[in-house]
């Protein structure tokens, strides 16, 4: 498999913001800021309890988890996927607090190592050590 790397920045469409919000819709918007703060580290940004959102600052420079809460059964459809310096013991941590693997944690073998969980509400997230 070749690998290959941009040499020149990206033409786009429209201009871009200094930052991405990853929105995730959850089922009890207290216990998911909890869990998102302890899993991962994330501080909060702000919070609106009216209408249940909130943004999350990871530790990624203009990148934002937004959590919503619905009574809607929407789940799935996007993965954000976490890059981490040792999978296995990012792995560690996220089961000690509840995630719930896929299977096993997979290698592209000289490129990258992957894992997808689950949150408590059944949203898809991913682990990847690049090698």
């Amino acid at each position: 498999m070749s690998q290959q790397t941009a040499t020149a920045p990206a033409t786009t469409p429209f201009a871009y913001g200094d930052h991405v919000t990853i929105a995730v819709n959850v089922t009890d918007f207290e216990r998911a800021i909890a869990w998102y703060r302890e899993a991962f580290g994330f501080e909060l940004i702000y919070k609106l309890d009216d209408w249940k959102w909130c943004e999350l600052q990871t530790p990624v420079d203009g990148v934002h988890i937004g959590l919503g809460q619905t009574d809607d059964d929407v789940r799935g459809g996007m993965q954000p996927t976490f890059t981490v310096t040792d999978i296995a013991a990012a792995k560690a941590h996220l089961e000690s607090v509840g995630a719930v693997f896929d299977g096993d944690v997979h290698e592209i073998e000289g490129m990258v190592k992957l894992a997808s969980f689950k949150d408590p509400d059944g949203n898809a997230l991913g682990l990847a050590e690049q090698l």
